[in-house]
């Protein structure tokens, strides 16, 4: 009598022991399990790990070269700005005063090329227009003779920069920045200046359209990289996990791969970058205008790089990229750059370093 007692409450142990067991881990099953790995160091050191350098007022203090040399940085992009009026279709240059910097004329190009040479940096020369009315993307004409006169100045715009690069041995040069309407409408003209571009610059030429426009371009058989500035929404979270972060890339991920291998053409990311704010990763374009309400955030900012960066670094496929951006005048400079895209300073170097080295 009391062996079968006995033999039944320990068959009824056995069963709660494991209904306990059954319900604690469907319970645990709310809960996301950790997911981060540590950094895979020198993933991207055969990659063009690049930074675009914002060009300094007046003539350099310091050598920017040296400091993002340390980083592993590889490459640089010098982006002389050309400042465009939509009502006269003129765009204005090579000049110091009312606009434009020393950096962006022809002798701060040649000076920052020259450091970037001896240090052992290459470049990518980025000419990019600046309109006073707004994004260049947005920009558009009425009639076809605006466009015509548009395109007639910007043609003189980017040949003396080609000149310039090829005088100077740039081993990229950019062609064109975000210039959406005018690139998508307008494929013959594009086709014929990259042409004639080729008939004064020796090396590889890129476009640099926005993410959501480079989809819609049709003359990269002309050109040697299929260049995107990467500003893809990922996800709102305030500081996001790199694995989540890497899972939310993955169909945009596929669908770059998909379209590398269309056209036969490595993918670059002509821009990327990230704000050192809470949610960082998720339309920058609406953080860009909402940066006073946003939570300063290093990790944030870390996260997303580190995430892109192990992601894309170890495909064939894709070429690298340039951060967005670089102060050469940070030291010195009165301006917070705390929730600025810049690495400088910043959490992100360490991953930079990590992988780039």
């Amino acid at each position: 009598m009391w062996r079968f007692k006995i033999k039944n409450m320990r068959y009824y142990l056995y069963l709660f022991s494991i209904l306990f067991i059954i319900l604690t881990f469907s319970n645990c099953e709310t809960i996301a399990p950790p997911c981060e790995t540590a950094i895979q160091n020198a993933l991207l050191k055969d990659k063009i790990c690049g930074m675009s350098l914002v060009a300094p007022r007046d003539p350099f203090v310091q050598d920017p070269m040296v400091d993002m040399s340390a980083l592993g940085i590889n490459w640089v992009a010098l982006i002389p700005f050309g400042f465009f009026d939509q009502d006269s279709a003129s765009i204005v240059f090579d000049t110091t005063g009312a606009v434009g910097w020393w950096g962006e004329t022809k002798a701060g190009i040649t000076a920052s090329n020259n450091l970037a040479v001896a240090e052992g940096v290459k470049t990518m020369l980025k000419p990019q227009l600046w309109s006073w009315k707004g994004w260049i993307g947005d920009m558009e004409y009425s009639t076809q003779q605006e466009w015509d006169d548009f395109h007639a100045d910007y043609i003189n715009f980017i040949f003396y920069w080609a000149r310039i690069a090829e005088d100077l041995d740039v081993d990229i040069f950019c062609i064109g920045t975000e210039i959406k309407k005018s690139a998508i409408n307008h494929p013959i003209y594009w086709r014929n200046l990259i042409d004639s571009v080729r008939q004064v610059y020796s090396g590889p030429i890129t476009y640099a359209p926005n993410w959501d426009e480079y989809e819609q371009i049709t003359f990269w058989d002309r050109l040697d990289y299929i260049g995107v500035d990467a500003y893809f929404s990922l996800l709102p979270d305030a500081t996001p996990r790199v694995c989540d972060l890497k899972t939310a890339w993955e169909p945009t991920f596929e669908h770059l791969k998909t379209f590398s291998k269309h056209w036969n053409r490595p993918v670059l990311f002509t821009e990327w970058g990230y704000l050192s704010l809470d949610g960082c990763a998720y339309q920058t374009w609406e953080l860009e205008k909402n940066r006073s309400r946003a939570s300063i955030n290093e990790q944030a900012q870390a996260n997303a790089a580190q995430a892109l960066l192990e992601l894309f670094g170890k495909e064939d496929w894709w070429a690298g990229g340039f951060q967005w951006k670089w102060y050469s005048d940070l030291a010195t400079s009165t301006q917070d750059r705390s929730d600025d895209y810049t690495p400088q300073g910043k959490i992100t170097a360490d991953v930079l370093k990590a992988l780039y080295e």
